[in-house]
């Protein structure tokens, strides 16, 4: 249950003054629905209002704080001009500019005589100073309700500045005193206030270094919320590993056939990659291993070595894709190396139906087909194994955690293997995917040529199609992605309808067209034609990022690059470069380019290797990028910034590890207060795996 302290923060939004049904939507979409969601949405800049000079003293352009007395008021006779009420001290004049003023509101508030505090942006005008629209203006016996520092927060529009800092305000005075979760010594090394002093603080900068992630007082937080994540996916491990897995060892003969098969012998990292999951499928307890590879390193291969394992010991195996395409490919790449050993594999998709699909069924749950290749069909309910042994699941991040778990749940103590071609960034690892172990493949198989990567301006189009011409002739086929223009797909279609109708203009009928809109029997259609080399050119959105495999397509046009993320575009690359000629890949780009797109560009020409890429990437385009965190299941990080803090990620996996070590259930004092953690970050899933105590 969650602690009685946390409550005050686990009201909705709208229990904060101010915020009724219509502004309490617009925090919602700003921060989140909970009162705690305010308390992790900081301040990014600060208004300082602590310099009051005198009058002539004010310098332009700066925020200042005046108090001064109201001499007249004049109001426009047309609409469109100012309304200027003339205040002064003992310095000289200063004017208070208004527009579009309605009634008399501004005579009420400011009657001639009176004294007042106003505070905003001076800016002279004809040796006069001015303020418009000021910020705020008081009596004199009110001047303390002018903050001093003003915290200055991400907005949303319709939603007042004013009303947000109330609200928050409001909160503050409500946040508990909570019992201390970090370890004594390790606070008092970094220097760090408590919990409670540090949320406050964070609310209320005096400064801008206050505001800076490398602050004592932001570091403090960003390591809470990184404690946070790394004791749940660490109590999940354990609890994973609490459950019994059985021993599965095969005598490596129908391993040995494929080996033969196979036109090269295997890399190191995969003879190694192989070894642990052998020894993890040996093992009393349950696999749970992510392999990690990058485009081309021969991920299937080690997935269909293990699947054999499998077999071998008499039980059944499964793979799993994100998309039909890549089901497909993997039951075709599969087929000739399970032929040579014997071994019968069968697909299925969504779109198998009626007899066919019933006689895989049969088969599957009699335990007469070893082996199956699928996509999200492998979950639904009518699809039942005999005894299912080892799931496969590829490309994990298109899979949230739950589908994971829906595939293990169809066999007895299922091992799970996790593939992703998406190289990731260690510290991303670690918050993604902490629960698993790590399984890298750091080569390329042999016989892969490098991809010769250029840089071309848009406006040599016409030279980059004269070019790609000369290589159609030579035998050449050609990819040409269009961009993500932006969220709405009819223009990403656009883009990519126009580009493949000017392309006819030179290859004629030769040139393919494959976009996300389209049915999917027309997109393996065009496929096809692609593959067996009936079309020379395809263009396509980025449909075919992941795992198309046509080894004769040995260029890559990837048009607007810039709009592109690293590791999109090392995926779309890995296109090519899959058969014996040389490659290459065109990245066209806009010339008015910004600093961090030129960055990227040139990491995409300097190396081929993914995980530089990938953490490349993750230091220009933050965490929350790098996989697209909605779809990846990604933990989001209000306060922590993996670019900038993945010092304090490395400590707090193994204070994570320590913690749970010492005290597996959290029973001891310092347990206590990590429960309380838990539950302040909603890790709430983690909490209930421990024993109620």
């Amino acid at each position: 249950m969650r602690p009685v302290v946390l409550f005050p923060l686990f009201r909705p939004v709208t229990a904060l003054p101010g915020l009724g049904p219509r502004l309490g939507k617009l925090v919602e979409k700003l921060a989140g629905p909970q009162v705690v969601d305010l308390l992790w949405h900081l301040p990014s800049g600060v208004i300082d209002r602590r310099y009051a000079p005198k009058i002539a003293e004010a310098p332009n352009g700066r925020i200042a704080t005046m108090t001064v007395r109201i001499d007249s008021h004049a109001a426009p006779h047309n609409s469109r001009h100012p309304y200027k009420v003339r205040c002064t001290d003992e310095t000289g004049v200063l004017e208070l500019i208004y527009f579009h003023v309605k009634g008399d509101w501004l005579e009420r508030q400011m009657p001639v005589g009176a004294t007042v505090v106003v505070s905003g942006k001076v800016e002279w005008f004809h040796d006069t100073p001015q303020i418009t629209h000021p910020d705020a203006v008081v009596p004199l016996e009110s001047k303390d309700e002018i903050e001093a520092v003003e915290p200055v927060y991400p907005m949303t529009a319709g939603l007042p500045a004013k009303t947000l800092r109330k609200a928050v305000r409001a909160m503050l005075t409500d946040v508990p005193e909570l019992p201390e979760w970090q370890d004594a010594a390790w606070r008092s090394r970094n220097g760090w206030p408590t919990w409670h002093e540090s949320i406050r603080r964070a609310h209320t900068p005096e400064d801008e270094a206050d505001l800076a992630p490398t602050n004592p007082i932001r570091r403090r937080l960003a390591y809470d919320e990184l404690l946070s994540n790394q004791l749940a996916l660490t109590l999940v491990r354990m609890q994973q590993r609490r459950l019994s897995g059985r021993v599965i060892q095969g005598d490596g003969r129908l391993r040995a056939k494929v080996a033969a098969a196979l036109p090269f012998s295997l890399t190191k990292s995969q003879a190694g990659s192989l070894e642990e999951i052998y020894e993890d499928m040996a093992a009393e307890r349950r696999m749970l291993r992510l392999l990690q590879g990058d485009v081309g390193s021969g991920k299937t291969v080690v997935a269909l070595m293990a699947m054999l394992n499998a077999v071998e010991a008499g039980h059944q195996a499964a793979l799993m894709a994100p998309t039909e395409i890549l089901a497909r490919q993997h039951a075709e790449s599969l087929a000739p190396l399970c032929k040579a050993a014997g071994v019968d594999l069968a697909l299925l998709t969504g779109r198998d139906k009626g007899k066919a699909r019933q006689a895989v069924l049969d088969r599957l749950a009699s335990g007469e087909l070893p082996l199956l290749v699928g996509t999200h069909a492998l979950f639904q309910e009518d699809v039942a194994f005999k005894d299912l042994a080892l799931a496969v699941i590829d490309e994990q991040h298109r899979f949230g955690v739950h589908q994971r778990l829906q595939l293990s749940a169809k066999g007895r103590a299922v091992d799970v293997l996790v593939m992703t071609a998406t190289p990731i960034p260690r510290t991303l690892t670690l918050t993604a995917y902490g629960d698993m172990d790590v399984s890298r493949l750091t080569e390329k198989p042999a016989g892969r040529k490098p991809i010769q990567t250029v840089t071309v301006a848009l406006d040599r189009l016409e030279e980059v199609v004269h070019g790609i011409h000369r290589k159609v002739q030579e035998g050449a086929r050609v990819y040409w992605v269009c961009p993500l223009v932006d969220e709405s797909e009819q223009t990403d279609l656009a883009a990519a309808t126009e580009r493949h109708a000017f392309l006819r203009a030179t290859f004629g009928d030769r040139v393919g067209l494959v976009h996300g809109k389209m049915r999917g029997p027309d997109k393996d259609a065009v496929m096809a034609a692609f593959q067996a080399g009936t079309l020379d050119v395809l263009v396509a959105t980025t449909v075919i990022e992941v795992g198309v495999n046509v080894p004769e397509a040995t260029v890559m046009v990837i048009e607007h690059a810039e709009r592109f993320g690293l590791a999109q575009l090392h995926q779309l690359r890995g296109r090519v470069g899959r058969g014996e000629k040389p490659s290459s890949c065109l990245l066209m780009f806009d010339p008015q380019l910004t600093e961090t797109a030129r960055a990227r560009l040139k990491t995409m020409r300097d190396t081929e290797d993914g995980f530089v890429i990938a953490e490349e990437d993750l230091r220009l385009r933050g965490a929350g990028e790098v996989l697209g965190t909605r779809q990846s299941g990604l933990p989001e990080f209000r306060m922590a910034d993996l670019a900038v803090h993945g010092d304090l990620l490395a400590a707090a996996r193994d204070d994570a590890k320590l913690i749970v070590d010492r005290d597996p259930d959290l029973a001891g004092e310092r347990g206590q207060s990590l429960r309380t953690l838990l539950y302040l970050f909603e890790r709430d899933a983690a909490a209930k795996t421990l024993r109620s105590g």
